[in-house]
């Protein structure tokens, strides 16, 4: 089925979101120019989330990328809420009390964030006023615990993760009157997301991660050329030290168990996430949920099974690995990607494809055809190809655009292949997982003056 070029720029086009930070007597003062976002579905309805916000009673910007499994339940309630629990962790002890003074004497709330929101970004108004009591619950906790001290980001982001994780379990356990909510409450707790989210602040970068999607800095090299650095790890079978630490915390006699086929209880493929409280409560209290929980719950599969070789709960942890990193002036970009994007690209491709992007210098490789027989006639077309992607390189307005065009269409000699990408663009529901994930991507162009 042959997508036009037309066709598919409106498909790849569809979510795209830019943002550029807003300059101030015509100078830019932060040290974040501004970011692209963009999402390609492969699930129905898709199961990946992403969000931007700047922080306003602090300093800073948040982003992230937020990748759902067993449904989108989960990344959906984690993709709003989260970076409210991160500003509340971030807030002097003043401001908790002149927040706290306002909701209980009925006046306006001094906003916290200012979301950077896509058109088809969804917010669960239903649930909003559950939320909002949960989160006011952990800032009068945290103006109880007032110590005095200015909160470290690192802390705060650990703080933030570990216990909007908390709440998400206590919600689904307490359940709700109303019947829609309570099943709203069960549905985020039973599925699972993983998350990875930068918080930049001046020079300072925190990337704090749980599961398997990545950040990843674009740094120019003095003679031009790019490269990439890793600013997270995968919390996966392929991570010895992740599988190392999975192991510390159960008995020995489980150690063959744990980790089966590359999966957690031979299940999972993250071995951090929000939610899925199936890896984390006791075989009782799931029980006990399940049957007094809603008909539709009873009626779920994968709510009434319980994994196998099941003793020791929990197996998952929604806890982050946070990397700290000084911004310095070849730090161009920051790519934040679900797995979907790194399965099906290298992170030094990404740096360079960005890199040329956003610089609109292509430093031109030699043409590789790695062991292939090409005649004269396909040199001659792979060439004519790239002089035509030179010219159309700026067809794309938008940096996460450009990598998912690339991370679809790419064949096997690094080109854009337009048949290969209208082949994938049209693959029909049902088919197109088997051939990809969703890709979130948002990337951050950072302002070299200002670092």
């Amino acid at each position: 089925f042959y997508l036009t070029p037309p066709q598919v720029n409106s498909i790849l086009k569809a979510n795209e979101y830019s943002f550029k930070v807003p300059e101030f007597d015509g100078k830019n003062v932060s040290s974040v120019l501004g970011f692209d976002s963009n999402q390609l579905p492969a699930n129905a309805p898709i199961e990946d989330r992403r969000s931007a916000a700047t922080c306003l009673q602090t300093r800073g910007m948040l982003l992230g990328v937020f990748d759902g499994h067993a449904g989108c339940a989960c990344a959906q309630a984690v993709s709003e809420r989260l970076f409210y629990y991160i500003a509340v962790s971030l807030l002097p002890h003043e401001t908790l009390l002149e927040i706290e003074n306002a909701v209980e004497s009925g006046r306006a709330l001094l906003p916290i964030l200012q979301w950077h929101k896509h058109p088809n970004d969804y917010f669960s108004k239903e649930a909003s006023k559950l939320y909002f009591n949960s989160l006011r619950t952990y800032w009068q906790e945290l103006i109880d615990l007032n110590s005095g001290e200015t909160t470290d980001v690192r802390e705060a982001l650990i703080n933030a993760f570990k216990r909007l994780d908390n709440d998400i379990s206590l919600e689904a356990q307490v359940g709700d009157p109303n019947s829609f909510l309570n099943y709203l409450v069960l549905r985020v707790a039973f599925s699972g997301a993983t998350a990875c989210v930068a918080h930049v602040d001046g020079v300072d970068l925190h990337i704090a991660n749980t599961g398997d999607s990545r950040a990843m800095l674009g740094v120019q090299e003095e003679d031009g050329s790019w490269s990439a650095v890793n600013l997270s790890y995968d919390h996966n079978a392929q991570n010895e030290h992740e599988v190392a630490r999975v192991k510390m915390e159960h008995p020995k006699s489980e150690e063959k168990s744990l980790v089966k086929q590359d999966r957690l209880l031979g299940l999972l493929m993250p071995f951090r996430a929000f939610g899925d409280v199936k890896f984390k409560w006791s075989i009782e209290l799931q029980k006990r949920v399940v049957e007094s929980g809603p008909d539709q719950l009873n009626d779920n599969e994968y709510t009434k099974f319980i994994p196998p070789n099941y003793h020791t709960p929990p197996y998952l942890t929604a806890e982050p690995e946070v990397i700290h990193h000084k911004l310095r002036p070849q730090d161009k970009f920051l790519v934040l990607a679900t797995d979907g994007l790194w399965e099906t690209m290298h992170r030094q491709d990404v740096a360079r494809i960005v890199g040329e992007y956003l610089t609109g210098v292509h430093h031109q490789q030699p043409i590789a055809v790695g062991g292939y027989k090409v005649t004269l006639g396909q040199m001659h077309g792979l060439l004519t190809e790239r002089r035509a992607r030179i010219s159309s390189v700026f067809e794309d307005q938008n940096a996460a655009t450009h990598l998912i065009r690339h991370a679809v269409g790419n064949n096997e000699f690094g080109t854009v292949d337009h048949e290969r990408l209208s082949k994938m663009l049209s693959l029909p529901e049902e088919l197109a997982r088997m051939y990809r994930d969703d890709i979130t991507i948002i990337v951050v162009q950072f302002n070299s003056h200002v670092i």
